[in-house]
């Protein structure tokens, strides 16, 4: 069966997945096309286009379109939700009440002008609408290769469902507890987030990387998030605010809450009590998730130990360390586009399960357009831009990180999600002092406290991690062995952890033979990684976009597929080994 599914149901984060007899062909991001991120407002056009070329079918050979929102669930899930909101957020109970036929035709909509933009009649087309929060959970748990697993989801909000508990077992996935919109845990995070200064549905894993830097017990919490016996409960005076009780009107945090914390955080510096702050919500957060984690999922938990997550909130790597930690959980798979993005992928294994499909386990993330050699010297030729060939592109570019230079490095297949996994990478040697610094400064444009994730060779992750749990996607972080930190302090933050990139041979043999040089070369088994784009950009995703960024930064190291470019003298000081050549100019 061919099966598409297509998103994002909401404003943000537009994507499309294709699978073909359970098998992922292509899944991809609507902003790595059209250079916005999150593709705010967007539908998957493009996306759906690639998807559809990558297979080598036309629109007519889809047997389902699967879209994760469903009608059936607003509507069952109402009800609970106007319950909950009449008392302090009347309005919205209210719009509920008489919006749910309006909701449907606004993604009726969506799905139409999509199929309507490559060719194909929405009449014409199996459309199967998909629970939000079963979304989430297939595409997690029918990815992972587990048979039978606990299952969490967390995020801002579904239909109505911020969080869900669930079992799966034999492709089958079994509702436990849901907990109902406003009490939602990544509203509460991203409230907090917008208050630190970030911006809400992207700055959230900076909320995380800040809160290593403060002491939870100096903020009191309690005031925004509360628990319950089932769930916890929001407080809506300080989250998610109503208009009229905003701060701002763009913003979720309200009057009350600056009255409660002063005001809001300006600028790129670490400050108290901000740093306090970020750390008290990512402990409420990674507080109440395992508590509820022991109530909800306990009895499969002590069965076979396997969870899976997806979600928003299962991006936030410092809590999903805590869960691994915890003596229930022996295994955990993420999915590595956990958040709304990924939705349209898991949609479309909900229906593939349902239909009898085998589903293959996800073990890499490289699902987006590739750009082979022909592409690459055309986009160099359009440009005017002199480069070289290398003879062994993984050995010179060791060469050049083994000096302490910084390199880009552009190849194969685009990772799926947030995370650059090796294929549109910035690279560099987490032994250089201060090259953290450097790059944050002249080629990332970000705040200078940020840390960056370490990839490393997996035959050596173990002895560095003092774990052996699989780290394909960056979706864990963990507590790097002490004298590892002193070898690679670049890659490893202030409180001794690391989110890192365990790269096997077969999943990304390039980018392992790069490591491996590297390591023979330097003696250390580990590059920093970072996603190949500027503060506010989404990941490159053609080599036009790579030269784009290339030239607008201070990067002066470019390697795509086996070009290489660079602002510096061709090999003058590194003996390179490479053929020169000038572009050829039209006349």
């Amino acid at each position: 069966m061919i099966i598409l599914g297509i998103g994002s149901p909401f404003h943000h984060d537009a994507a499309a997945a294709l699978l073909v007899d359970g098998k992922i062909v292509a899944a991809v991001e609507e902003e790595r096309f059209i250079r916005e991120k999150h593709a705010t407002r967007k539908l998957p056009i493009n996306a759906v286009r690639y998807c559809l070329e990558e297979a080598g079918i036309s629109p007519t050979a889809i047997d389902v379109v699967a879209f994760p929102w469903c009608p059936d669930e607003a509507k069952n899930k109402r009800s609970a939700y106007v319950k909950r909101c009449m008392a302090n957020r009347p309005s919205r109970a209210v719009k509920a009440i008489f919006s749910t036929d309006g909701e449907l035709g606004r993604r009726e909509r969506k799905i139409k002008d999509t199929l309507a933009a490559i060719d194909l009649d929405r009449s014409k087309v199996d459309v199967r609408f998909v629970d939000h929060h079963i979304a989430h959970a297939s595409s997690a748990y029918h990815l992972s290769g587990y048979d039978e697993s606990a299952i969490m989801t967390i995020d801002g909000s579904g239909e109505y469902t911020t969080t869900m508990f669930a079992n799966g077992t034999a492709g089958k996935i079994e509702k436990i507890h849901e907990i109902i919109n406003p009490d939602s845990l990544g509203f509460f995070y991203s409230t907090v987030t917008e208050f630190l200064g970030f911006n809400r549905d992207d700055g959230e894993f900076k909320t995380m990387g800040m809160s290593a830097y403060g002491d939870p017990a100096k903020i009191d919490i309690s005031p925004l998030i509360s628990q319950t016996e089932d769930g916890f409960r929001i407080n809506d005076d300080f989250v998610w605010s109503i208009r009229s009780r905003r701060h701002h009107p763009d913003k979720m945090y309200s009057k009350d809450l600056v009255s409660l914390w002063g005001a809001p955080r300006e600028g790129d510096g670490l400050h108290e009590p901000y740093t306090h702050i970020a750390a008290a919500a990512q402990k409420a957060l990674e507080d109440t998730v395992i508590r509820l984690m022991e109530k909800h999922l306990r009895e499969p938990l002590e069965r076979h130990g396997t969870l899976c997550l997806a979600g928003g909130c299962a991006l936030n790597v410092r809590m999903n360390r805590k869960i691994l930690a915890h003596p229930l959980v022996k295994r955990i798979f993420v999915q590595p586009a956990a958040h709304d993005a990924g939705a349209p992928l898991g949609a479309a294994t909900f229906i593939a399960a349902e239909s009898g499909d085998a589903i293959e386990p996800m073990e890499h993330a490289y699902l987006g357009p590739s750009y082979d050699d022909a592409a690459i010297e055309a986009a160099l030729q359009k440009f005017k831009i002199p480069f070289a060939r290398l003879a062994g592109a993984e050995s010179e570019t060791a060469k050049l990180l083994a000096a302490g230079e910084i390199v880009a490095w552009f190849q194969g297949r685009m990772e799926y999600g947030p995370r650059s996994l090796g294929n549109r990478s910035i690279l560099a040697n987490p032994a250089t002092p201060g090259i953290s610094d450097e790059i944050n400064a002249r080629i990332k444009f970000r705040e200078k406290w940020r840390p960056f994730c370490p990839s490393m060779l997996a035959e050596s992750a173990p002895e560095i991690l003092m774990t052996d749990h699989p780290s394909p996607f960056m979706t864990f972080s963990f507590v790097v062995e002490e004298s590892w930190r002193k070898r690679i302090p670049e890659a490893v933050h202030v409180d001794g952890s690391a989110r890192p990139h365990i790269v096997d041979e077969k999943a990304n043999p390039r980018f392992h033979r790069l490591l491996s040089a590297f390591n023979d070369r330097a003696g250390i088994p580990v590059l920093i990684n970072t996603s190949l784009n500027r503060r506010g950009e989404p990941v490159v995703n053609s080599p036009e976009d790579a030269l784009a960024m290339f030239f607008g930064c201070g990067l002066e190291h470019l390697v795509m597929g086996d070009y290489y470019v660079t602002k510096k003298s061709m090999g003058s000081d590194l003996q390179l080994e490479m053929k020169k050549e000038e572009p050829v100019h039209s006349a």
